[in-house]
């Protein structure tokens, strides 16, 4: 059993989720604190998807949101298998990057949506985050192609079932 635990976001944590995005560790790839902020807000009202809290041995450390990618299919990801589920994260206490974090969670978290039944899941990292891209491929994520997406370029990663 897994160490980490994935707890549905509420309104309650959103103070916490402001505070880490606002660290320098996560502007440098989120961009924007208030903007980022403003977004993640509007998704907890968004059925499409799905945000967590992420903890380990009860201590929250890092935030996930896992999304239908149809649900913004002007999104650049292209078209994959229904039931594809996109992803992104960030470690919000700085602490906990760099220890084997982020690549452990992501990986448990996937296992956890194919055992549920989903086909592929999807990530866009910056092509220039190297330690988000090492992170991915060590959960079990391949670099598939370089796309555009709205926020500018990024490299597409997937990981199939």
């Amino acid at each position: 059993m897994s160490r980490y635990q994935f707890l549905p976001m509420s309104a309650a944590d959103l103070p916490l989720v402001r505070r880490w995005l606002a660290a320098p560790h996560v502007t440098q790839w989120w961009g924007d604190p208030d903007e980022q902020f403003g977004l993640v807000s509007e998704d907890l009202e968004q059925p499409a998807m799905d945000q967590f809290v992420v903890t380990i041995d009860g201590r929250p450390f890092a935030y996930l949101q896992c999304y239908d990618q149809r649900a913004w299919p002007d999104n650049g990801l292209g078209i994959h298998p229904p039931g594809t589920r996109g992803i992104d994260q960030f470690i919000g206490e700085p602490d906990m990057t760099g220890r084997g974090h982020g690549s452990a969670f992501i990986r448990a978290f996937i296992v956890d949506l194919m055992r549920a039944g989903t086909p592929r899941a999807l990530t866009d990292p910056d092509p220039t985050n190297a330690r988000a891209i090492r992170a991915y491929e060590r959960a079990g994520f391949r670099k598939d192609r370089m796309v555009d997406t709205p926020d500018g370029c990024a490299l597409l990663m997937v990981c199939d079932a």
